[in-house]
């Protein structure tokens, strides 16, 4: 019976260290950009946009005074 619980528990032991790998780190190299490319075509004209809403009315201005006019002055 000893024998047989030492002998399950070496197989056990074994088992166990063949499984243990360290993880495999798999590096991707990055795309590097290459040149950039021909301009493409003009696009389409937009559409009109909406007119805006018609503003309120001002208030009435005061009357102004009355101020004689100046004489133009002589031609020379």
């Amino acid at each position: 019976m000893n024998q047989s619980i030492l002998i399950a528990a070496l197989i056990f032991g074994f088992g166990l260290v063949g499984c243990d790998k360290p993880p495999t780190v798999v590096t991707v190299p990055s795309a590097v950009p290459g040149p950039a490319g021909p301009q493409g075509a003009a696009g389409d004209q937009g559409a009109t946009g909406a007119s805006g809403a018609q503003g309120h009315k001002g208030a009435t201005g005061e009357s102004g005074e009355s101020v004689p006019a100046e004489p133009a002055p002589p031609a020379k």
